[in-house]
């Protein structure tokens, strides 16, 4: 969980988290979902924040049932696709819900 204040504190980020939506074309569930992991952990150092959207948007997608690859969203959110994959497991995990083990 988040507080209402990290919103406010990552207005920034949140606008780019959804023109990074927009670009993958998500639907508001997948939206919401990803939204809600990255806000729950939003890292401390700047340069890491673009990887934990681009993670976030795919733990989204696949919460919401909206699933893109781990490379559209990547390329959408202008990271490497390791980033994603090295952080969408832990960004599923530390919200309490069990990441797929494939």
């Amino acid at each position: 969980m988040y507080r209402a204040g990290d919103a406010f504190e990552n207005a920034e980020w949140v606008a780019k988290l959804d023109r990074v939506a927009d670009r993958l074309d998500l639907d508001a569930a997948a939206r919401s979902s990803a939204e809600d992991l990255f806000l729950s952990g939003v890292p401390e150092e700047e340069r890491s924040k673009r990887a934990a959207l681009a993670a976030a948007v795919y733990a989204g997608s696949l919460v919401a049932g909206d699933q893109r690859s781990q490379t559209a969203v990547a390329e959408a959110a202008d990271v490497s696709r390791q980033a994603v994959q090295g952080r969408w497991k832990d960004l599923l995990a530390d919200a309490g819900l069990e990441p797929p083990s494939w």
